[in-house]
């Protein structure tokens, strides 16, 4: 069984910070890309970032330079670093991670999702 868990969303104001972290634990073999995808209101789920096992990025264009994504391999969490909040980037957020467990070959798992909230 794995699970994703993630932790660090909340309230903050415009222009705010938060990090938002991401273990993933249980009968893991490896991972592969990570990710962390919002989904607000009454709109679809969008990627906002996904890294590689080597560390490559790649950023949704509204939020490139605003929020970065990072892994720690050996504590197989992934991390995203949001600056200069702006209130339409109020979501849930959730992470994903393409894992290979002890039991299956390699398939998406998903979070339970942290609300963040952009507001005055």
């Amino acid at each position: 069984q794995v699970q994703l868990v993630e932790s660090g969303g909340g309230l903050v104001q415009p222009g705010g910070s938060l990090r938002l972290s991401c273990a993933a634990s249980g009968s893991i073999f490896s991972i592969n890309a990570m990710g962390w995808y919002r989904q607000a209101p009454g709109k679809e789920r969008e990627l906002v970032a996904a890294i590689t096992t080597g560390g490559s990025t790649n950023y949704a264009d509204s939020v490139k330079g605003r929020f970065t994504i990072s892994r720690d391999n050996a504590k197989n969490t992934v991390f995203l670093q949001m600056n200069s909040l702006k209130p339409e980037d109020t979501a849930v957020y959730y992470c994903n991670g393409n894992i290979r467990s002890f039991a299956f070959s390699f398939r998406v798992y998903w979070g339970q999702g942290t609300q963040v909230t952009v507001s005055s």
